[in-house]
């Protein structure tokens, strides 16, 4: 594995400060994260939380926490562009490694001084994260489909509901809770901070996938859970807002991500493709290998300057609600892509592919759910098919 960042992974115009932070970032990926990959497959996920807390250290140490959060808070500051730069790395380490980075949701950005006082300050050192509690057994991306609600009571409200696959809800310090709050014959959605031991919540399942990250996806349970007027996170109503920007930042990082991942899986199978003799010829001599890393590598290239693309276009200010639509162009084709070479590397790799210990065979495993959560493949087109109607072909595709 190369240990020094070649000429095609900078991208074009990168001050010297940028270019320092990817390096920081690849360092503390191959150097700390790498070794563990193995340790963490044989555990399902989980790792002593010894080797937890040294993640953490070592990530503060780098100033990789808390990412686009503002310095005051304890985080780093940085421009989409430069997350995106630590996120690629993060994307190259199997078994969702890198979700021990202390970090936050960026509805978190909304809260008043107390709630980020409360929840954001101490998620950034390393203290108890979130998780976000959206989709029910009946409903997913769309806020007009959620049941779950709140009704004004005490001053304060009532939530009842059920969410479904909330993600690091099994260790979260608080619950980031989508629900409709009931005004006469108005159901306005709204984000709600709930913290786990409130009376009324309880998690009611925590089911196996494929994956083996280091959280479970559980699902949990709100009775009767009554909250003061202090847990409503951007204002009653304004749930569907900060659920788009939640989901423009999510779907960003999931293409980012899937694009280390094959920045990865590009790496491995073609070493092994230039070493690996066969019939007295290299691997990589056989089009039946090289074409297929040959597509991976198109795929890489072109979802990569999308990514960047939508990526230049937060920091540059652009309607956010065409840079939704341009997210979701990037997690598509990103997380299809993505499938499409780790398959590729396991068949490359032939029956060591298939071995757990082998990259490519976590990583088929893995990025099959970037197809799914934040959002299916079909939703994304559904976003993308929209924006062709409502901002133009023009809009849409430059």
């Amino acid at each position: 594995m190369s240990t020094t960042i070649a000429p095609s992974a900078h991208l074009e115009g990168l001050s010297a400060d940028q270019l320092e932070l990817q390096r920081r970032a690849r360092e503390f990926v191959e150097a700390v994260l790498m070794p563990l990959e193995n340790e963490a497959e044989e555990n399902g996920g989980r790792l002593p939380e010894a080797t937890i807390e040294h993640i953490k250290r070592e990530a503060i140490a780098a100033r990789l926490n808390g990412g686009r959060f503002a310095p005051e808070h304890g985080g780093q500051g940085w421009s989409m562009l430069e997350w995106f730069l630590v996120n690629e790395q993060f994307g190259r380490v199997t078994n969702g490694l890198h979700w021990h980075v202390p970090s936050a949701y960026n509805v978190l950005m909304r809260g008043t001084p107390e709630q980020i006082e409360r929840y954001l300050v101490p998620a950034l050192r390393g203290e108890g994260g979130d998780a976000y509690a959206v989709t029910e057994a009946e409903a997913g991306s769309d806020p007009a489909g959620i049941a779950a609600n709140a009704v004004p009571a005490n001053g304060g409200f009532r939530i009842n509901g059920e969410k479904w696959f909330v993600t690091s809800g099994d260790v979260a310090r608080v619950l980031i809770v989508m629900a409709s709050v009931v005004d006469g014959d108005q159901r306005l959605p709204t984000l709600f901070l709930v913290e786990p031991q409130t009376p009324g919540v309880e998690f009611i399942d925590n089911p196996r996938f494929t994956h083996n990250y280091p959280h479970g996806h559980p699902t949990i349970g709100f009775s009767d859970v009554e909250v003061g007027p202090e847990a409503v996170i951007g204002g009653v109503g304004n749930g569907e807002d900060l659920q788009r920007a939640w989901f423009t930042e999510e779907r960003l990082g999931i293409a980012t991500h899937g694009l280390g991942a094959m920045w990865r899986l590009l790496e491995e199978s073609t070493d092994w493709a230039l070493n690996r003799v066969q019939g007295g010829r290299r691997l990589m001599d056989h089009q039946g290998v090289s074409f297929p890393l040959a597509d991976s590598a198109t795929d890489a290239a072109v979802g990569r300057l999308l990514a960047v693309h939508v990526a230049g276009l937060v920091d540059g200010g652009t309607d956010p609600k065409l840079i939704h639509a341009k997210a979701s162009m990037a997690k598509l084709f990103v997380s299809e892509a993505a499938g499409r070479c780790a398959d590729r590397a396991v068949q490359t790799f032939g029956g060591r592919g298939y071995m757990r210990s082998n990259v490519a065979e976590r990583f088929l495993r893995e990025l099959r759910v970037d197809r799914i959560w934040e959002g299916t493949s079909e939703i994304q087109r559904l976003i993308i098919s929209r924006a062709l109607e409502r901002r133009g072909v023009e809009a849409t595709i430059h």
